[in-house]
């Protein structure tokens, strides 16, 4: 008898498999990093069978922790970074090159290249999508150009493509080449409207259809685990459900309506708003994404605002500058001190993302005085995060029409109630942490178990939800237009740094 579903999330630097109860309760968890490959300033790769071998030994931990039995789970939901991109030989299954981050900013020759024609909104009516380095279609271009021999062999259609969701499925399913629309909606790549890809930018970038996965919802049973040797812990389990992390995040927090928002803290941070069963154009430097598709259920859209540096900025700091030795430190050091000085920090390490996508624009700290020590660096890093997620949350209002009267967040900095209340000091809006904080997960557990009736609907997942902690604006008005346009004009001062 299943009592169980599980989920494998493999994010930005670690990945982790996560077994939950039909009450949607953490049973049991193991997690391994993996390693951050940065060959040239702005290049971030990882190593796919790094991350394949990471996997594996994820899915025997949790097992062993939680002394659950494979036979005990019902299905398994896949959660990943997305646009990384992994480009790997169909026949010998290895990687012809290292997968290229989301956060690598490489192909910004081809990106300008391509804007030349048509400007950044070239592809954005059939995307929703500007042209950005973040996305996966240029990094595959990127390989094809740059890695020796490999567009012929694409072009024989001996190599096969796919952000991290697909690499694991493939590995773990033994050669189903599979994607769901959420991860295909952030590759350039795929037209919103038909769900399929589209034929004339894969001309443009001249990327082979044959390489590309079948794109399905992101809800039903794309196989079975087998695994490359034939001795994963949970052979014969069906692999059900395949969510890009900020979706799966959506999806976990149980955004099933119009109008309901969430917003992750993770290595980056991403607000996700459902706008129902037709995509709304961005006006205001959004995307225009997916949400999720369930089975054969309409398929349902999202605007989103990404921010590609967070709780990045916080490791920063400790990796970088050694000011804090782990990343839980960074709450009491920014707390040694009453405000950020005067300072401000804005994190464009690869550029700015949402709601002013440009990839010229480098960090600063603005705004130094001889009396600014190490707290208040560490409380402006803090800051950063609630300044960037008020851009979003007002391109957001503007874009849609619709007043956020709260915010679910999740994440691991949510943790920080420093930063949640600052969150909700900015915004003016209750901030709201749910019992199980770490949805992204979560919501690849749900989509997974209802691809197999272990969960029969909506009903059943929105009772699983609930509020552990919330936190209320009390900043004055005053104090709230002073600090955010002291930001506004703190952004400025990264615009055009790289010629």
């Amino acid at each position: 008898m299943s009592k169980y579903v599980a989920a494998l999330d493999q994010g930005t630097t670690s990945t982790r498999f996560m077994i939950f109860d039909h009450g949607g309760n953490v049973v049991a968890v193991d997690q391994k990093e993996h390693k951050q490959i940065y060959p040239k300033p702005g290049w971030v790769e990882h190593d796919p069978l790094e991350i394949w071998e990471r996997t594996q030994k994820v899915m025997q931990g949790a097992l062993s922790k939680g002394n659950v039995s494979p036979t005990e789970i019902a299905a398994i939901g896949i959660t990943n970074q997305r646009e990384t991109t992994v480009v790997w030989d169909k026949k010998t299954g290895k990687p012809v090159y290292n997968a290229i981050v989301w956060q690598d900013t490489r192909t910004d020759v081809i990106i300008n290249q391509l804007a030349h024609k048509g400007g950044q909104d070239r592809f954005r009516k059939k995307t929703g999508l500007p042209l950005a380095t973040y996305f996966s279609g240029p990094k595959i271009k990127w390989i094809l150009d740059n890695v020796a021999g490999a567009r012929t062999k694409a072009k024989n259609g001996e190599l096969l493509f796919g952000n991290i969701d697909t690499w694991l499925i493939w590995n773990l399913t033994r050669g189903t080449h599979v994607t769901d629309v959420t991860n295909a909606s952030r590759t350039l790549l795929m037209n919103l409207k038909t769900l399929d890809w589209d034929a004339d930018i894969l001309k443009t970038l001249a990327i082979p259809r044959a390489m590309l996965p079948e794109i399905r919802s992101s809800s039903e049973v794309y196989g079975h685990i087998m695994g490359a040797d034939g001795h994963l812990p949970l052979q014969g389990i069906p692999v059900a459900g395949d969510l890009g992390d900020q979706q799966a995040a959506l999806f976990g927090q149980t955004c099933f309506k119009a109008g309901e928002a969430k917003n992750t803290y993770g290595t980056g941070c991403f607000m996700l708003l459902n706008t129902g069963e037709k995509p709304v154009e961005s006006k205001a430097g959004l995307l225009t994404t997916l949400g999720y598709k369930i089975g054969n259920q309409k398929a349902v859209y999202a605007l989103e605002g990404s921010i590609a540096i967070t709780g990045a900025l916080i490791q920063w700091l400790r990796d970088n500058l050694g000011l804090i030795q782990s990343s839980v430190e960074a709450e009491a050091l920014a707390k040694s001190v009453e405000d950020s000085g005067g300072i401000y920090f804005v994190p464009a390490f690869s550029g700015l993302y949402a709601p002013y996508w440009k990839s010229d624009a480098r960090g600063v700290i603005v705004g130094l005085t001889r009396y600014v020590n190490k707290g208040h660096i560490a409380r402006a890093a803090l800051e950063a995060t609630a300044y960037q997620t008020r851009e979003v949350l007002d391109a957001m209002e503007k874009d849609s029409g619709v007043k956020l009267t709260a915010l679910k967040v999740d994440g691991g900095m949510v943790f920080n109630d420093l930063l949640m209340q600052f969150q909700s000091d900015v915004l003016n809006v209750p901030v709201i942490r749910p019992k199980v904080a770490e949805t992204t997960a979560l919501g690849a557990a749900y989509a997974a178990g209802l691809a197999v009736g272990f969960w029969k609907d909506y009903n059943e997942l929105r009772a699983n939800w609930a509020k552990d902690k919330e936190w209320r604006p009390v900043m004055d008005t005053k104090s709230r237009k002073t600090l955010y346009s002291g930001w506004k004009k703190a952004v400025t001062r990264t615009f055009d740094w790289v010629e």
